[in-house]
C-alpha cells in the first residue's frame, strides 16, 4: 500500500502513517475532505474535485478503505424526524472492580448512541436519544441505576446541537490558522510588545514644547 501512495503522492502536506503502513499525504486528506461533504460522490467527480486522474483517485480511495482509514459508510439521519427529539448526556460513576459488568450491561442497551470512558469527576459519558424526557428518566432510574456496577449518575439534557461534523482532519487546522500581516508602522510608533526608551534630555525638550 505504501508503494501505491508514494508513486501517486503530490502536494506538500505533512505525511503520516496510518493503519498497516499507508503513507497519508495531502492528496489523501483532500479525498477525505471531499468524502466528508458527499460520501456517495462518483470516482470521476472525486478525481475532478481533488485534481488527480480517475485511476489515481480510485487507487487511493481503495487504499484508504483497505488500510482502515475509511472504516465504513453510513447515513446521517434527522433524529427529530425519526421521533427521537430528546438528547441527553448521562455521566456515570462506575464501581472500579465492576467495569466488565458495566460494559456488558451497556452493550444490551440499544438506545445508547455513544459511550466514552472519561477523566475527571465521573468515569464514563453516555449519550442517548429518546422521544421525551420521561423516557430518559425511566432509562436512568429504572435501568441504568439498577446496574450493580453503577455507583452514581448525573444527567444533562442537550438544548441545541450547535455543531456536529462527521469527522475532523489534520488539514482542518491549517485552514483555521489566521493569516498574519505585517502592520504598517507610522514614524515614531512603537510596535506591540516592544519598548522605546526616551533619554532625559529628549523628555525634557518634549515637556517644554508641550508647555
Amino acid at each position: 500500500m505504501s508503494e501505491i501512495s508514494r508513486n501517486g503522492a503530490s502536494g506538500s502536506g505533512q505525511p503520516g502513517r496510518i493503519g498497516i503502513g499507508l503513507e497519508l499525504d495531502a492528496v489523501h486528506l483532500k479525498i477525505l475532505e471531499v468524502l466528508r461533504e458527499n460520501g456517495r460522490i462518483s470516482v470521476s467527480s472525486l478525481a475532478e474535485r481533488v485534481g488527480i486522474s480517475r485511476a489515481n483517485a480510485y487507487t487511493r480511495f481503495e487504499a484508504l478503505r483497505a488500510d482502515g482509514a475509511i472504516k465504513r459508510f453510513t447515513a446521517e439521519i434527522d433524529h427529530v424526524r425519526t421521533g427521537l427529539g430528546i438528547t441527553a448526556l448521562i455521566f456515570v460513576t462506575v464501581r472500579q472492580q465492576m467495569w466488565k459488568q458495566f460494559r456488558a450491561e451497556l452493550a444490551r442497551m440499544p438506545e445508547v448512541e455513544y459511550c466514552a470512558i472519561t477523566t475527571g469527576q465521573h468515569d464514563a459519558m453516555i449519550q442517548v436519544r429518546m422521544s421525551d424526557v420521561a423516557e430518559v428518566h425511566a432509562m436512568v432510574t429504572d435501568r441504568l441505576a439498577n446496574i450493580p456496577a453503577v455507583k452514581a449518575t448525573e444527567t444533562v439534557f442537550i438544548l441545541d446541537e450547535v455543531l456536529r461534523r462527521p469527522y475532523v482532519l489534520p488539514s482542518d487546522r491549517d485552514k483555521a490558522r489566521p493569516v498574519r500581516r505585517a502592520a504598517q508602522e507610522a514614524p515614531g510608533d512603537v510596535p506591540l510588545g516592544k519598548m522605546r526608551f526616551v533619554g532625559a534630555a529628549e523628555g525634557r525638550a518634549a515637556l517644554r514644547k508641550d508647555g
